[in-house]
Order: C-alpha cells, then sequence, then structure tokens
C-alpha cells in the first residue's frame, strides 16, 4: 500500500499553482497542433480549478462552499478524463503527452490523499501533548 501523506492543507497549496499552469502551460508549450481542443480544454480546467479552489472549504478557499470530498471527486474526474482526452480528440504528441502526464499527476494526488479522519487523529494528538 502507497503511503498516503497529501492532506488537505497540502492539497490547497498545490490547487492555484496547478490552475493557474493549467491556464498558462497550453501557450508556453505550443499546444494545439493536432487539435485546437488540445489548448483550449486545459485552458478551460484550468479556469474551472481555479474556481473550485476558491469555493472549497479548505485552508486556501476563500468562499467555502464546495465540500473538499466533492473537490476531490472532481479531481479524479479531471484525471480520467485527461487519460481518456487524447483517443477521445485525437490528440498526438505533445498534446496527447501533455494530458497523459497531467492525468497521471492528479490521479496520483488523489490517490495519495490522506483521509481526514487520519489528519483530525494526528491534529487532536498534537493538540493534546502541547
Amino acid at each position: 500500500m502507497f503511503p498516503r501523506f497529501i492532506t488537505k492543507k497540502i492539497h490547497s497549496y498545490l490547487d492555484y499553482p496547478v490552475a493557474l499552469s493549467l491556464i498558462a502551460l497550453p501557450f508556453l508549450l505550443g499546444l494545439g497542433d493536432s487539435s485546437a481542443a488540445a489548448l483550449w480544454l486545459s485552458v478551460a480546467t484550468g479556469m474551472a480549478a481555479f474556481i473550485l479552489t476558491l469555493l472549497t472549504d479548505h485552508q486556501l478557499g476563500v468562499f467555502r462552499i464546495i465540500p473538499y470530498r466533492a473537490h476531490l471527486t472532481v479531481d479524479s474526474l479531471v484525471g480520467v478524463t485527461f487519460l481518456l482526452a487524447p483517443f477521445l480528440f485525437g490528440f498526438s504528441g505533445i498534446d496527447a503527452w501533455y494530458y497523459w502526464i497531467n492525468a497521471t499527476a492528479v490521479l496520483v494526488v488523489v490517490s495519495l490523499h490522506k483521509p481526514e479522519s487520519a489528519e483530525s487523529e494526528i491534529t487532536a494528538g498534537s493538540t493534546s501533548l502541547a
């Protein structure tokens, strides 16, 4: 079994840079050779991820409307979508690799998520020692 060490707090610090990179990297890498959708799927996903992060109930959420568990579900769906996108939309070359690498990263982060009950036990234990 893999160690599950990505806490809610760590995940919250990853969200904004990831969202911004999904918006910027397609332009910096010149995505879109095999299909314009390769560029715009990432940009749209990055914009949606930024809004999702603003609305998520976690460390850096601004409005904290969406439960963190729902955020993780959306992340998982994005990972699966990115994994399948090259096949569904005919992406090839760097367009396909970009989505497969991002899919792998997203799915790894979600799979290494430490359940909140384990986080609260650690936090409760550390505060009782103080």
